[in-house]
């Protein structure tokens, strides 16, 4: 990378300027420079055995193959822009810049793929012949197809990097070749700035205690902050496939000290990131901790019952938990049960079902021989795949084409720091349930020795779905409605799987539909059903008061570690920072 000398006594170019020598020169060393970075790079990949370094892979082919990929997309804007001059006038922020309309080639190049790619989608459900589920292939290739096709993606059909380039004197792509070495080496892309965050410090921050823990989780009692407090405390179960502080973001972000301020005694569950001493859990040792949970909770604050949340894949499994005790004649240790986002029925399961075939499992499978355990990195590499276009194109050409850093931004941060999975697990949990459907089946999935039946379940229940949930879509998560037999209330929210649960009150962001009158499918709860502005929040909350609103000072045992259980440590704990 050329230093500020270099920069500023070389003649700038401009489009339009015959480069003189010294741009000439300037460009050999660009040049130069990124051969140089891609060999120390492949360098750096080196591994000894028996003494002797090998390659961990030639470089060669992998650069054939990017430049002959990129080459490819190239000659496809080529043919694409024949026989098209304008079209497409649909709004997108990858087109935002005013380059794309001031200039004519551009505009030209941004309407036409805007409606070629309209062209394509459309053209799928007019294909005949396919069942559902390969058209619902086909239109996830499609779409995967078209996003990766942008020509906001590629350095010569995108005037924003070109402009870049020529400021910089190509310095952007030297910045962004390191960008993406650095996120290659690290094994994911980069979607925050590196060191903006770190829990306990800026993220995490709810005070509290960690007063028991096991194997497979720590338990974190947070702090009161009003004098009294609902007699039945509240305990969460966060999905073990993330870290639980996507609940304990930055201080407005946070559901956990809200809730605190509401008057509730929050207990949160913290999982274990898998290793070798855990690669034997199932379905049993998650349900077994949900109970333990339940019963530490209930011990040490000398009451018979306690609120429950699920989110995600612990809401499924909390669902589970629940048959259990039902099953048991325990069903009063849990006074109600909150799903954020949870599916139990996964016909309706969305584009994750795409990443479930035979191939897949297998590849699982071989991936995880050695250490029983799933690194984190491909399942968050997955569920990018479903967002493409924000969760990687947009870090593509941010990252790599402009060579800028990401910009620092909490739940992204979140996003990327990933957790390892138990294999046996996640691919019994794949198959049960996603493949076969087994959960929704009486008795077909049995828990320590128990066969369970969801329409058992008489606990009452609030339902959150995301009105635009990739993950957990709202007709999946709707369907709970008809499953579990006591009283359930149904909420539908704005955004999706995370910003749908986590939007604060105070942030006055997107809105959120109820409909008392018991419809019989989601679209008629959609049709009648009155729109609310802002957080569902405050509808949650009242509602569980609801259940039981009865209260007490908040001293005693109400304070962390003050009861039978003492403080291990200050929350968030050491779980949530293990890797």
């Amino acid at each position: 990378m050329t230093d500020k000398a270099d920069s500023t006594t070389a003649t700038d170019a401009s489009p339009g300027t015959i480069p003189g020598l010294e741009d000439w020169q300037h460009w050999t060393l660009v040049t130069g420079r990124a051969q140089q970075m891609l060999m120390e790079a492949w360098a750096d990949g080196l591994v000894k055995e028996g003494g002797i370094a090998k390659p961990l892979a030639d470089p060669l082919p992998m650069l054939t193959a990017g430049a002959e990929a990129w080459s490819k997309g190239l000659e496809v804007w080529g043919q694409m822009l024949t026989g098209f001059a304008k079209a497409g006038e649909a709004k997108d922020r990858r087109f935002g810049a005013a380059e794309w309309r001031d200039n004519p080639l551009f505009d030209t190049i941004r309407q036409s793929y805007l409606a070629i790619s309209d062209q394509l989608l459309g053209s799928v459900d007019k294909i005949e012949g396919l069942d559902e589920a390969a058209r619902h292939r086909l239109r996830f290739a499609t779409k995967s197809f078209v996003e990766a096709m942008s020509p906001a993606n590629f350095a010569l059909t995108n005037p924003e990097v070109m402009h870049r380039t020529i400021e910089t004197r190509g310095d952007n792509l030297l910045n962004g070749l390191s960008n993406m070495l650095g996120d290659i080496k690290a094994g994911q892309m980069s979607q925050s700035k590196a060191g903006a965050f770190e829990v306990g410090r800026n993220l995490a921050m709810t005070p509290g205690k960690v007063i028991y823990e096991t194997r497979l989780f720590q338990l974190i009692h947070y702090a009161p902050t009003t004098e009294k407090v609902l007699e039945t405390p509240l305990v969460v179960f966060p999905p073990w496939i993330n870290r639980f502080y996507i609940l304990d973001l930055t201080p407005e972000k946070s559901f956990v000290r809200w809730t605190v301020e509401q008057g509730v005694s929050l207990f949160m569950v913290s999982w274990k990131s898998a290793d070798e001493s855990i690669a034997d859990v199932t379905l049993d040792d998650y349900v077994a901790a949900q109970i333990e949970v339940v019963d530490v909770i209930r011990e040490q604050l000398d009451v018979s019952k306690v609120h429950t949340i699920g989110y995600c894949v612990a809401g499924t499994t909390l669902a589970a938990t629940l048959a259990l005790l039902a099953a048991r004649g325990e069903a009063d240790k849990v006074a109600s049960a909150t799903f954020f986002t949870a599916q139990v029925d996964f016909e309706k399961a969305g584009d994750l079902t795409l990443f479930l075939g035979d191939e897949v499992m297998e590849l699982l499978g071989q991936l995880t021989t050695e250490s029983g355990v799933l690194d984190g990195r491909y399942m968050a590499a997955t569920f990018n795949l479903l967002r493409g276009r924000d969760l990687i194109w947009n870090y593509v050409v941010n990252n790599y084409l402009m060579g800028q850093e990401p910009t620092p931004f909490d739940l992204l941060h979140w996003n990327g720091d990933t957790t390892n999975l138990p294999a046996g697990w996640h691919r019994n949990y794949l198959e049960t349930l996603y493949r076969q459907n087994l959960l929704v089946k009486p008795g077909a999935i049995v828990v320590d020795g128990t066969p369970i039946d969801l329409k058992k379940i008489e606990t009452p229940a609030y339902i959150q779905a995301g009105r635009e949930d990739h993950i957990a879509p709202p007709e999946s998560v709707w369907r709970m409605m008809g499953l579990l037999a006591g009283p359930k209330r149904f909420v539908l929210a704005g955004s999706g799987h995370i910003a749908g649960v986590v939007n604060p009150p105070a942030a006055g962001k997107y809105q959120y539909w109820i409909n008392d009158a018991s419809p019989a499918s989601l679209d008629e709860y959609v049709a009648g059903a009155a729109e609310h502005k802002g957080s569902w929040w405050p509808d949650w909350i009242e509602w569980l008061r609801g259940r039981a609103p009865g209260t007490v000072k908040a001293d005693g045992a109400r304070v962390p570690g003050a009861g039978k259980y003492k403080a291990i440590e200050d929350a968030p704990g050491r779980y949530v920072k293990s890797r």
